[in-house]
């Protein structure tokens, strides 16, 4: 961070001293003067640089999560805010100088395009298709997969309803016996004596949703109200034999990465059968679109039946999209 710091520091100063040797083209009084609203964060030489722009380059940097609040009260803001200044400055007097209409500059902004283009196509299918629902789906496979094995011993208490079920948690959590709680308000007469034991378990043998359920719960921990066939419960997982699968939320970004590069290999193998593609003699021969099982870490039983598809097999964790 420090050299990335320094670097830009260091174009600051060239910048600097670059202007000073510049005509007054860029500071003209006669440039139109600089419109403010709720959404610029700054203009140079008459061109807005937007809240957003700071945004997704604070998020590209590293320095913020998507979706994290960001503006000019965080601590990253105005540091990021300047490199994109420093940025618009070096572009304004690239063009100045014609930089950009050379035919190699051409191709170089064309390809430019193109990638960020790519990058939008990726976001978009991240936003529309790698929906909640299909996170869900494959964790639920994976955690049946990665707790064959696997043995807890938990309780659980079951209410009618989910407003019962929200209004014993916080007590649960707060310490109060979770023995005695099962006791008093379960409505499951087979474990309702025992406190609401259920034993140890094999998590793949119980009904949906349980086996994702214990899963996402960590040991000596109680999950959040959740609904079955049965009724509505919460769940406390008392020990384990085996160690426990990831959480959704440290698995989600792996299924996300997963799904996102799915998507892509599906459209460009479809774009590829449809489109007219030659190379120059003696290149070799089209290379395949990337098959998204390459960037697995471990191949995982495959529990769709003879066609083998993606949904079962886990990501691999360094293997993220990245916005150029």
């Amino acid at each position: 961070m420090n050299s990335s710091r320094s670097v830009f520091i260091c174009i600051g100063l060239a910048c600097a001293l670059l202007l000073g040797a510049c005509d007054n083209d860029l500071t003209s009084p006669a440039r139109r003067a600089p419109v403010f609203d709720a959404s610029t964060a700054a203009v140079v030489n008459g061109e807005p640089i937007y809240i957003s722009d700071v945004e997704l380059e604070a998020v590209a940097q590293g320095r913020i999560e998507p979706g994290e609040n960001f503006g000019p009260d965080h601590t990253e803001y105005q540091i990021v805010l300047e490199q994109l200044i420093d940025q618009r400055l070096l572009a304004q007097e690239a063009v100045r100088r014609s930089l950009d209409r050379t035919p190699q500059a051409q191709r170089r902004l064309e390809t430019a395009r193109e990638r960020l283009l790519g990058n939008f196509l990726m976001e978009d299918l991240v936003a529309n298709e790698v929906t909640d629902a299909a996170i869900d789906r494959m964790y639920d496979e994976q955690v049946k997969l990665q707790q064959i094995d696997d043995e807890v011993r938990i309780r659980h208490i079951l209410f009618e309803t989910q407003e019962d079920a929200a209004a014993v948690l916080p007590r649960a959590r707060a310490g109060e016996d979770f023995t005695a709680l099962a006791f008093e308000f379960s409505k499951d007469t087979r474990t309702r004596l025992d406190g609401g034991s259920f034993g140890w378990v094999s998590p793949n043998e119980m009904i949906d949703p349980f086996p994702a359920i214990i899963a996402d719960t960590t040991e000596g921990e109680i999950s959040e109200p959740f609904e079955s066939e049965q009724g509505w419960h919460i769940l406390k997982v008392e020990q384990r034999r085996t160690r426990p699968p990831k959480t959704k939320q440290e698995m989600r970004p792996e299924i996300v990465t997963y799904l996102t590069f799915t998507k892509i290999s599906d459209i460009l193998r479809e774009l590829r059968a449809n489109a007219e593609i030659e190379q120059r003699d003696g290149a070799a021969p089209p290379m395949a679109p990337p098959d998204p099982e390459a960037i697995l870490d471990e191949p995982v039983e495959d529990t769709a039946g003879p066609q083998d598809t993606p949904e079962t097999r886990a990501p691999a964790e360094d293997e993220t999209p990245t916005e150029e």
